[in-house]
């Protein structure tokens, strides 16, 4: 079983696997090695490489929308996909025409494209957020079939629902990066739950 949370040696960080946990995956020699393999292809050594140089540039001196910007240049990717929620419409506007003055061409799909009513999904009218109200589904599949129509190079996830998002990501062509992610309580900061859990915020987790 793989623990990497609760591990205290990091040997896979230093680089000393002869003392690495029993259940450690640096372990798994031949595992690793096919995995290896895979970032040889042409498209996965393309995106791990520049991963790196991003990450390693930026390191604590850019923020994630310049890194974003940075990653698709160093990709040569163009054609950019927004996938946001409604909620986040003006975060969004901003984010595209940012990008868009970045010499991008970008293309955004909203979170309830198609405007399809929730009883489709089988849910009740007084399982909506407002009853007695006309309330469309988010279709995240919708988001990933019109962004893969117009061959998007990589898309870009601002908002979207837990859940909806996997399902983006299930049908995106493109790969997928994360610009912000959704928690309307914690201001779109989930972290703040896992900071507070030893405190104000603790007898609720």
């Amino acid at each position: 079983m793989d623990t990497c949370a609760f591990c205290q040696k990091h040997s896979c960080r230093t680089g000393d696997l002869e003392n690495a946990p029993q259940n450690c995956p640096c372990r798994e020699t031949n595992e690793i090695e096919n995995i290896k393999k895979k970032y040889q292809e042409p498209e996965i050594a393309k995106l791990a490489y520049n991963s790196a140089l991003v990450e390693s540039e930026g390191y604590c001196k850019k923020t994630r929308l310049e890194e974003i910007i940075d990653f698709a240049q160093r990709c040569q990717f163009h054609r950019l996909g927004i996938a946001f929620c409604i909620g986040l419409s003006k975060e969004a506007q901003i984010f595209c025409s940012i990008l868009k003055n970045h010499g991008f061409e970008v293309f955004s799909v909203i979170c309830k494209n198609g405007s399809v009513p929730k009883e489709f999904l089988g849910i009740q009218d007084s399982q909506k957020n407002r009853p007695g109200t006309y309330e469309p589904m988010c279709n995240p599949i919708g988001q990933a079939v019109f962004l893969n129509k117009s061959k998007t190079e990589l898309n870009i996830m601002l908002g979207l629902c837990v859940g909806h998002d996997s399902l983006f990501i299930k049908y995106s062509d493109a790969p997928i990066t994360v610009f912000a992610v959704k928690d309307r309580i914690l201001a779109h900061n989930p972290l703040g739950a896992i900071y507070l859990s030893d405190s104000y915020y603790k007898n609720k987790l």
